[in-house]
């Protein structure tokens, strides 16, 4: 049977004006869509509300309505690369399924079949992709960005103030388009952190190890610290954790419930890893942290991502203090470089220390405690009227509000007003040590010495009321003050061993930030993972899930 070229022209013919009218058809279903809404109401599309309506209606008025992600009725290449980065957003600690993936790999999936069967797709269907895509496109730029949850909803205290959206979600949705490339334009999203990119690999790295997980992770107990010779039913199960992270080589297994000489050299590794005293002692903290699986350890990195993306811009590259809270520790930085770090104490957990960040602009040597009014209530005048001979012992004053010394005799004690205020003079017992660094915060919160030295040997250094107590203060001051020739180390010792404050200002004010990860990512991109210590984490991991 012969096919004459005129057939073939018009088969040709027709099959171009098919496929030119389907493009009209899905762009008057795009428009109809669209216009059929106001810019302000949610878009619904397949039962779904889309959350960037106005940038929808934006974008698509701006291409006169034509679809973006297939052509012919074909899905293109872009469209499949948005699908991958809607998929792989799960690396950044999100949901896929926040960006309606179930919806889009539906509609995948039938377009793949319409094609094998060389049948049409809707148009209709066709529409409620392209404008699921970009949805998909806008809402995770925005969480890449800014984050999902609003800190500010948290019941905890996050005072750093959220960074807002900086890039416009448009030009770069079209600049992706123009360059095919959607990935590389969504990175310029992230965090301006070496370490959120390592970070993502680390969940990718946990995910694999959930694959492999065979162990039952039921939350272990103990009643007592485990030293090496110690026996213990749950011992197994620790050296199975221990095999299973790469701490014990896993040739030779043992069911013996002895703690013995191999496995502590396990333990000791890991508790290095995870911020503990290697001392090889099974205790509270080194269960805790056996106890978490690798989906935990996945949920604790999703949810510090998401700090990571409130963090303003500002914090980083550039000369800033920063103290972990959840790591009891503070680093001075200066463009990336570690200049000074130390073991700090932190708030207990009734008296936590808060998240903000403000400026250090001066240094107290040889400080008074002003001591705030809610210690002096629940604390000082119960133990002055136990012991009248309290104040004196802790060399404390009573002074009126304008600084004026009050005789501690004169005042009726069992009365319930208290018109005064309490302060420790300088010296070696005083509260805050010898010297305190000072960044005027509303939260009356600063770092500072202390006379208490051996708590910082401690593992858990929960233990002030808010304030941050720093290790090596006197190197530390001479580290700020290292710019002007005065300040020699014997000059900074003379300072802080006098009976009368003397306040130095800085030459410049510098950042102090006071943050709080459970885990990050180091820049050999080796895990870090530390206790909740003020049970923060779950809240954002719920606010994440819904």
């Amino acid at each position: 049977m012969k096919i004459s070229v005129l057939t073939i022209l018009f088969c040709i013919s027709y099959s171009l004006v098919s496929a030119k009218q389907q493009t009209g058809a899905i762009q008057d279903q795009i428009r109809g869509i669209l216009e059929y809404e106001t810019p302000t109401d949610r878009l619904v599309i397949s039962g779904r509300e889309l959350k960037t309506s106005s940038w929808i209606h934006t974008f698509y008025v701006d291409r006169n309505f034509e679809e973006v992600w297939t052509k012919d009725g074909i899905l293109l290449e872009l469209a499949y690369e948005m699908r991958y980065e809607i998929r792989e957003s799960k690396y950044d600690g999100l949901n896929p399924e926040d960006y309606d993936l179930a919806w889009i790999e539906a509609y995948f999936k039938t377009f793949e079949a319409n094609k094998v069967a060389k049948k049409p797709s809707e148009a209709g269907d066709l529409a409620a992709l392209d404008l699921l895509l970009t949805n998909a496109f806008f809402q995770l730029a925005e969480d890449l960005e800014i984050g999902k949850v609003d800190p500010a909803q948290l019941k905890g205290d996050w005072a750093i103030e959220r960074k807002g959206i900086r890039m416009d979600h448009l030009s770069l949705l079209n600049k992706a388009i123009a360059e095919l490339d959607i990935r590389r334009n969504l990175e310029k999203l992230y965090p301006k952190f070496t370490i959120y990119k390592r970070s993502r690999e680390v969940i990718r790295s946990l995910e694999q190890k959930s694959k492999v997980d065979s162990l039952s992770w039921k939350a272990l107990k103990l009643d007592k610290s485990l030293k090496v010779g110690d026996t213990h039913s749950s011992v197994p199960q620790l050296r199975q954790r221990l095999q299973f992270w790469g701490y014990l080589e896993a040739v030779q297994l043992s069911d013996s419930k002895t703690y013995d000489s191999l496995m502590v050299e396990g333990v000791v590794r890991f508790q290095q890893k995870n911020g503990m005293e290697p001392d090889g002692i099974i205790g509270k903290n080194t269960v805790i942290a056996l106890n978490a699986s690798p989906t935990a350890l996945m949920d604790k990195a999703r949810v510090n991502m998401e700090r990571l993306r409130w963090l303003p811009d500002t914090v980083q590259n550039m000369e800033l203090i920063v103290v972990n809270i959840a790591n009891f520790q503070l680093d001075y930085l200066n463009n990336l470089d570690t200049l000074f770090s130390s073991r700090v104490i932190v708030g207990k957990r009734y008296h936590e220390s808060p998240i903000f960040r403000a400026e250090m602009s001066y240094i107290v040597f040889s400080p008074y405690w002003n001591i705030p009014y809610s210690i002096t209530k629940n604390e000082i005048i119960p133990a002055v009227r136990k012991n009248p001979n309290y104040l004196q012992n802790k060399n404390m004053e009573v002074i009126t509000t304008s600084g004026k010394p009050v005789n501690a005799n004169s005042i009726d004690w069992s009365s319930k007003s208290f018109p005064y205020l309490i302060r420790q003079k300088p010296g070696g017992n005083n509260s805050l040590g010898l010297v305190k660094f000072m960044f005027p915060n509303s939260h009356s919160v600063y770092i500072h010495d202390t006379p208490a030295r051996t708590l910082f040997d401690r593992e858990d250094r929960a233990m002030s009321h808010g304030c941050i107590r720093l290790q090596n203060p006197a190197d530390f001051a001479q580290l700020l003050l290292r710019d002007d020739p005065f300040w020699t180390p014997d000059k900074i010792n003379a300072a802080m061993h006098q009976d009368r404050e003397k306040i130095v200002n800085l030459p410049r004010k510098i950042p102090v930030v006071l943050l709080y990860l459970t885990f990050w990512s180091d820049s050999k991109g080796q895990p870090h993972f530390r206790q909740d210590i003020y049970n923060r984490d779950a809240e954002v991991l719920a606010l994440l899930n819904q």
